[in-house]
């Protein structure tokens, strides 16, 4: 059985670049995981992390702060201890092989 999200943070914003830039800084600002990104159409991406939710919370925030630099955030969602059946609508990730 799956451990479950303890916490699932969600970014949506206008043009990659924007996300991009979003991303780096909640990566560099908690301890989160990436769990992938979705592009739905119309200029719109959208980024997944999970972590403990006071990092997906400041992750979150940090990403906020440096999109909003460059681009437009057009919404920001911290889900407490998501329900197991969320991840059934999240994108798939494709990791890379390990080279040996």
């Amino acid at each position: 059985m799956a451990k479950p999200m303890q916490a699932l943070g969600i970014l949506e914003g206008k043009g990659f670049v924007t996300l991009f830039e979003a991303t780096d800084a909640m990566m560099k600002a908690a301890n989160v995981e990436f769990l992938g990104w979705d592009k739905p159409g119309s200029g719109i991406v959208t980024v997944f992390v999970t972590g403990d939710v006071a990092a997906v919370k400041a992750a979150t925030d940090a990403g906020v702060a440096a999109a909003t630099r460059i681009g437009e955030i057009t919404g920001v969602q911290v889900i407490p201890r998501p329900n197991n059946d969320v991840e059934k609508v999240l994108p798939q990730i494709k990791k890379a092989p390990v080279a040996k």
